[in-house]
């Protein structure tokens, strides 16, 4: 952590992603956007799955426009890697990340509020959450349809505070990717990253309050 870029507010909320920060499904949408795309006869270089993690609208349409061209299908793509991911959920199981229910239980022993923000639907969020059996945790729980512009976008971090009655310096957001740090940076929050499957690089790092190996590793920060 660079003293720098310690707050002098009292963290009042933890506001997490989801896909790679408290469940370990990121491995699966990696594996998921590779097979699909191959299967519609695209060439996937590995970097690729990489900086679709937590892309939102519309920057997700651009980045397939900019590697597959004008004529790239993007829904039914999608629809069919929808549909690997739920195979690789259903026959691989869901976990949640290191950590998860230790940081969770004591934010709530704490009295400091915890919230989400995905770039899932609601409606996939609340299944997942109800998978693991996290469902009942959170204060409010923020996706990428009920803002205009998903992640690395900051409306979705912005929504998340304004829901909670806070200052954005008054919330702790953690992140797993880059496109996600850079939404709860550009938002104003104390963003902490647990890396998945990328470390941060200088330029990410430069935008973190701290970086930490699990989310139990949280505690203390606060």
């Amino acid at each position: 952590m660079r003293e720098e870029e310690k707050t002098g507010n009292a963290i009042r909320a933890v506001i997490f992603d989801m896909d790679g920060t408290l469940t370990d499904t990121e491995k699966y949408y990696n594996r998921a956007w590779t097979e699909a795309l191959s299967h519609f006869g695209y060439k996937v270089e590995p970097y690729m799955p990489l900086e679709l993690r937590s892309l939102g609208r519309p920057f997700v349409f651009d980045k397939f426009r900019g590697w597959f061209g004008d004529g790239f299908d993007y829904h039914t793509v999608r629809e069919y890697r929808k549909v690997l991911v739920k195979d690789m959920i259903d026959r691989e199981g869901l976990d949640l990340k290191p950590g998860a229910r230790e940081i969770l239980s004591f934010l709530k022993e704490k009295g400091i509020r915890s919230a989400i923000a995905t770039a899932n639907p609601l409606d996939r969020t609340m299944r997942l959450l109800d998978k693991v059996g996290l469902q009942d945790l959170f204060d409010t729980v923020i996706c990428a349809d009920m803002v205009t512009q998903g992640k690395p976008a900051p409306d979705i971090y912005s929504y998340a505070v304004s829901e909670l009655g806070l200052q954005p310096s008054e919330t702790f957001a953690v992140e797993d990717s880059p496109n996600g740090v850079t939404s709860a940076y550009r938002a104003g929050c104390n963003v902490i990253m647990v890396p998945d499957l990328t470390e941060p690089d200088d330029e990410l790092s430069k935008m973190l309050y701290a970086r930490v190996d699990t989310l139990a590793d949280i505690k203390d920060l606060l």
